[in-house]
Order: structure tokens, then C-alpha cells, then sequence
């Protein structure tokens, strides 16, 4: 099999990583608008942390593969080095930022990045979300990472922990 059609397969496994996560977090939003609350939110930020982490994991392992594939300082290598380092950047983000969120009082939230665009969403275990508390969350991720409040996204999803 020829590099150019591992790159490829590779490339393609990496993509539908990414949109089997975006499903992922789409369908969970169904299953929390259609009632099932009660037995879905009380696993929703450790079942959202647990597929992010997989997701990523096997990103990086494809990317790893793809850089074993080339010669370091060509631009298939130097792209997936690229990739994985913006994707473990991503990760520490979102755990710096959900840590700073908790200690805003919030016994959970979970912060996912946007890959290819500048969206942050954050979910935060609360039943309600007022004014302060959203201009709170909008000025830990204006400060810690330079977010524009018109890229933030707040959802409160309220679990009995």
C-alpha cells in the first residue's frame, strides 16, 4: 500500500473520530431534551469526560502512526505534529478551564473546544443560569485563554450529585 493511500485511510479514521464526538454530544443533548434526565444528567459530565478522553486518545495514537509514516521535517509530518500539539493544547484548556469554572462554585462542568473554529462550549451543573453567573464563566475563558464572549456557549444541565 502506498503512503499516499495510508495518509488518506489515516486522515479519514481522524475525521470520523471527530464526528462520532460531535454525534456523540448531539445525541446526549437529545436524550436530555426528551425527559430521561433523571437517569442521563447523573452520568453526563463523567460520561462526556470519559468519551472526550477516548476520542482524543485515539486521535493521537492515528496521528502517531501518520508521523511514523514519514520523514521528520516533511509536511505530512510536520502537519500531524501540528495536529497532535494543537489537540493536546485543547486538552490542557479544557481542564484548566473546568477546573477554574468549579471553583466558581459549580459542583461540575465539562468545556469542549472547537477543533476548527474558535466555539468553546461549556456545561455547567446548574439548574438555572443567570446573568452573573454566565458574565463570570464569559471572564475565566476571556482571561485564561483569550475566548470572544460571541464564541461561548453556556448550557447549564442540572445533576443531583
Amino acid at each position: 500500500m502506498s503512503k499516499k493511500k495510508k495518509i488518506i485511510i489515516m486522515s479519514s479514521l481522524v475525521l470520523l473520530l471527530a464526528i462520532t464526538a460531535v454525534l456523540n454530544v448531539l445525541l446526549a443533548s437529545n436524550v436530555f431534551a426528551s425527559g430521561d434526565s433523571a437517569v442521563t444528567t447523573s452520568n453526563y459530565f463523567t460520561t462526556f469526560r470519559s468519551e472526550r478522553t477516548t476520542t482524543r486518545s485515539e486521535e493521537i495514537l492515528e496521528l502517531d502512526r501518520v508521523i511514523a509514516l514519514y520523514d521528520e521535517g516533511s509536511e505530512k509530518y510536520n502537519e500531524a505534529v501540528d495536529l497532535k500539539l494543537k489537540i493536546v493544547e485543547m486538552m490542557e484548556n479544557e481542564l484548566l478551564l473546568e477546573t477554574l469554572i468549579k471553583s466558581r462554585g459549580f459542583s461540575d462542568a465539562v468545556v469542549s473546544i472547537g477543533m476548527n473554529s474558535d466555539n468553546v462550549n461549556v456545561f455547567i451543573n446548574s439548574s438555572e443560569l443567570d446573568y452573573n453567573t454566565a458574565l463570570s464563566i464569559y471572564t475565566v475563558l476571556k482571561e485564561e485563554v483569550g475566548v470572544a464572549p460571541g464564541s461561548i456557549i453556556i448550557l447549564p444541565v442540572y445533576s443531583q450529585v
